[in-house]
């Protein structure tokens, strides 16, 4: 009798490891799915990335802003164009030069930040709208100009 229940156990054991798998039709169309997902997902996630850029840049543009004024406040002007925004990180070199200028500039930073495409924030005196200054990055593309992600963010805008 013992030879019967093993013959019938190992039966039993075959067929069970048969069923307990996937067919690989069954794995290709686990991946098609979860691919198409990723897909989806990706992309929605790239629009979000490309928002976040957009509204980096507006807040760093209303930075500084923000320490313009308040250089303008402490030293009776804005920096000059030659100065630059590196005048809100160190103290100038050029003419007019601060006669005091906080140890600490007027940014966090010790180097005007890129914006976020990395490219270079351009700074303008007076500005194109006749106001002091003029803060701008030109978008994704880094050219004037431009739609969506690569129209021009302008302090004189926000």
């Amino acid at each position: 009798m013992e030879v019967g229940k093993r013959a019938g156990n190992v039966g039993r054991t075959i067929m069970e490891k048969t069923r307990s798998g996937f067919t690989f039709l069954e794995v290709l169309i686990s991946v098609l799915i979860i691919s198409i997902l990723s897909g989806v997902v990706g992309l929605s996630l790239y629009q979000h990335v490309r928002k976040a850029k957009i509204e980096a840049a507006r807040t760093q543009i209303k930075t500084f802003q923000t320490a313009i004024q308040i250089y303008r406040t402490e030293q009776g002007r804005v920096p000059t164009l030659q100065q630059g925004l590196l005048a809100l990180c160190q103290k100038p070199a050029t003419e007019p030069v601060p006669k005091e200028y906080p140890e600490e500039g007027y940014l966090e930073s010790s180097q005007v930040p890129l914006d976020p495409w990395k490219n270079e924030y351009i700074y303008l005196v007076p500005g194109r709208k006749g106001e002091p200054f003029e803060v701008i990055s030109y978008g994704g593309d880094g050219e004037p100009g431009g739609t969506g992600e690569a129209a021009d963010i302008s302090s004189s805008d926000i």
